[in-house]
């Protein structure tokens, strides 16, 4: 029967093109068509081989992150060019039935998984004290992980040099150019690169003032930025902090000016997410309503810092209605209830997540649907609002995830 079905392709207008002629037609398709067309017959198969498939732009996707994926392991990912759903299978290539992704980098996805069994010594304990109360925990608690590459296109992984499952608990991960992966906790980082060769990973101390909130790989400047609390117990205060990949060790410093005036003040609960290009750094936070410590928000403010000329800019602000939805005042609304009390407190929490000029934002008084924001590319129009609806799975509504450019450009 499987010859048949050859000899029935075989037939079809298409198959009679010449070679170039059909690599011509085949290079028109969208990314996501092209890899369904390779199982449609062996001529397919052979044309449609990775190198090929490299010439075709990435599929630009939202990959939600869960630490128990759903679907016998699947991931649930959305591409806002043709606003759905999809569903990226493991099961095909990745023996690890437990995982959960964490980054990713030019076709590649960054997982966390259970081996199942424990792993090689760590090249360096968790360089801090929750490392020394962890590890008198029972090993059942917290399963073996190691960190794992894999392009999930095309079906191929590997594993990463041995960890410390502590890195795993404690640790954010960034992804890089040329498979460059940061492992960062409170008092240290890790790095590994494939190109040194070594197959090992380095440790580099951070010698920042507190631990560092969001940390991003900005991969145009080819530098690494965090957030950093300097304030007092009893409120907070930021400053961002920034190094060069190529002086991890030593090359932290506070990123400031004085023409900044008040900017890290404006924004309750900061957070940083990488611009579009990998030159810009975009800081999305509560705006707050007045300089009080418990003043409340009135909306979502998405501030921009251009790196090229070291200036902040408004790149977004949430509207109103939209913003509602996530203080629970439409929710409100629709029972005839009076106004929830964390509103009146302003301490809605907005969950914010994405990267390269894309901002998703989710809480637990939005089900089912995510706000949406995208970078426009002269800066001015404050960008493009939406929603996205039937958000699959997770019905605790609250949804955390990042930009995955899906392709066949890099390979583990």
């Amino acid at each position: 029967m499987a010859g048949s079905d050859d000899d029935e392709a075989a037939a079809a207008p298409i198959h009679c093109l010449p070679p170039d002629a059909l690599r011509n037609v085949l290079l028109r398709l969208p990314l996501r068509d092209a890899v369904a067309c390779r199982p449609v017959s062996r001529l397919f198969r052979e044309t449609l081989t990775g190198p090929f498939l490299a010439l075709l732009p990435a599929l630009r996707l939202l990959l939600l992150r869960h630490p128990r994926p759903e679907g016998g392991g699947c991931l649930h990912a959305f591409d806002p060019d043709r606003r759905c759903w999809l569903r990226l299978p493991f099961t095909s290539f990745l023996p690890h039935q437990a995982f959960s992704p964490v980054a990713s980098s030019a076709s590649l996805l960054y997982l966390w998984i259970e081996t199942g069994h424990s792993p090689s010594p760590s090249p360096a304990p968790l360089p801090s004290s929750s490392s020394s109360s962890s590890s008198s925990s029972p090993a059942a608690a917290h399963p073996p992980k190691a960190l794992a590459v894999c392009n999930p296109l095309a079906g191929t992984y590997r594993l990463l040099p041995p960890l410390g499952s502590a890195w795993a608990r404690h640790g954010t991960v960034l992804a890089g150019p040329g498979g460059i992966v940061l492992v960062l906790t409170e008092l240290a980082a890790l790095s590994y690169s494939p190109s040194e060769g070594s197959g090992k990973w380095m440790k580099h101390p951070l010698s920042l003032p507190s631990k560092p909130r969001s940390p991003i790989l900005a991969a145009g400047a080819r530098a690494v930025f965090a957030l950093c609390d300097v304030g007092t117990p009893w409120r907070s205060q930021w400053k961002l902090f920034s190094c060069p990949l190529a002086r991890l060790t030593g090359g932290w410093a506070p990123v400031e000016r004085a023409s900044w005036g008040d900017v890290f003040e404006i924004l309750k609960r900061p957070r940083l997410l990488a611009g579009a290009g990998g030159r810009r750094v975009l800081m999305i936070g509560g705006l707050r309503s007045s300089f009080a410590l418990d003043a409340p928000c009135s909306t979502v403010l998405i501030l921009r810092l251009d790196l090229a000329t070291m200036e902040w800019d408004e790149a977004g602000r949430m509207p109103p209605n939209m913003y509602r939805c996530f203080t629970g005042l439409c929710e409100a609304a629709a029972q005839g209830s009076a106004m929830p009390a964390p509103v009146a407190g302003g301490n809605n929490k907005v969950k914010v997540f994405g990267g390269d000029g894309k901002v998703w934002f989710g809480g637990k008084r939005v089900r089912g649907k995510l706000a949406m924001w995208e970078e426009d590319d002269v800066g001015s129009s404050g960008g493009k609002w939406d929603w996205v609806d039937g958000v699959p799975g997770y019905g605790d509504g609250v949804y955390r995830g990042f930009v995955f450019d899906g392709g066949f450009t890099a390979m583990p």
